[in-house]
């Protein structure tokens, strides 16, 4: 469940770029979508857990 914003922000991110300038683009979104997705993930994990404050 953690690593579903990995896989929709990457897709996501893909094809924006590959609308805004072709192949590049898709490039560069994929990347841009990977980080975001990583960061999205890591922050819904930790959210799930209850925060990590005791």
């Amino acid at each position: 469940m953690g690593c579903l914003p990995l896989i929709l922000l990457f897709v996501l991110g893909t094809g924006i770029g590959y609308a805004a300038d072709g192949r590049a683009g898709a490039l560069w979104g994929a990347g841009i979508g990977l980080a975001l997705g990583i960061v999205a993930g890591l922050v819904m994990v930790r959210l799930m857990r209850g925060g990590g404050s005791d």
